[in-house]
């Protein structure tokens, strides 16, 4: 039974609390916070409290609104593909991050690829675990939280992790209950990251084809995260504030949303949009 007041505590340190033991308890147990809840846990253990100055900052409904792009006519019609170079650029010099409408990717397979990290994360403890692993070289990879050793708090997350370029996982490595759909996916997520590259290309001022020539578009991970029902979710995050280091990420959310960025020093909402997906530049394009 935990009895500190939130408030008298750091992130992930509470008295006569040893930190690293129940980290490894927790990692052992292979089954992660999916696993907490299947147990029947009514109490938020102390590895997931996070500060205050995580969980108590204000999010807006500000008039500001990330932008959302149509794509479609990028590849028949040189005037609406300009335009869409346009806001391509406008949205990475002053957002980073942007959302994308008529991409190409039907919103039947977005959905099932939804539910089927949902299955993956919702079925038999005993099978889940079999692909439990921080052994980053395996193909695919389930934990939760990848740095749960080095972060002052856990966050109440799992993860579902699969390498797919330049050297996808065999079928028979895919786990049975999303197999199929993680693979359709990868292929037009593929896709939709070629076009994406072509138009930050041009937005640059750049030939179409030099984002692709420097082989930006070779290295695909798909992960897919999952965030149970929490008992105490005032004392905890399930991703906590960070940036993203990766060169370009391509982001779907489920219907309940629960994304937020940091814009002109307020966090915004980014509404979950049916069908559609967020796009975020990340560091390293920014840079």
């Amino acid at each position: 039974m935990v009895t500190t007041n939130t408030e008298e505590m750091e992130a992930g340190t509470v008295p006569s609390y040893d930190r690293r033991s129940e980290l490894n308890a927790f990692d052992g147990s292979k089954v992660g916070v999916q696993g907490l809840v299947e147990n029947g846990v009514t109490k938020v253990p102390p590895i997931f409290y996070t500060s205050r100055s995580n969980i108590g900052e204000d999010f807006t409904t500000s008039k500001f609104a990330i932008p959302t792009i149509d794509l479609i006519g990028i590849h028949d019609d040189p005037t609406l593909r300009d335009a869409v170079v346009r806001k391509v650029r406008n949205a990475c010099e002053n957002w980073g991050f942007f959302q994308v409408t008529n991409h190409g990717i039907p919103t039947h397979v977005l959905d099932e690829m939804i539910k089927g990290i949902s299955r993956f994360h919702e079925q038999d403890a005993n099978v889940r675990k079999t692909y439990y692993t921080r052994d980053l070289s395996k193909k695919v990879v389930y934990f939760s939280n990848y740095s749960l050793f080095q972060d002052p708090s856990t966050d109440w997350r799992d993860t579902i992790t699969f390498f797919w370029t330049p050297n996808p996982p065999k079928a028979q490595e895919l786990p049975q209950v999303c197999r199929d759909i993680v693979a359709e996916y990868s292929t037009k997520v593929m896709a939709l990251a070629s076009d994406l590259f072509e138009l930050i290309s041009e937005a640059l001022g750049l030939d179409h084809l030099h984002l692709k020539e420097m082989k930006c578009e070779e290295g695909l991970v798909l992960l897919g995260n999952y965030y149970p029902a929490c008992p105490e979710p005032e004392l905890c995050m399930g991703t906590s504030k960070h940036t993203d280091g990766d060169f370009m990420t391509i982001l779907l959310q489920d219907q309940m949303g629960g994304l937020q960025i940091l814009h002109q020093n307020q966090w915004i909402d980014v509404p979950a949009i049916h069908g559609a997906l967020v796009v975020n530049i990340g560091d390293l394009l920014q840079c």
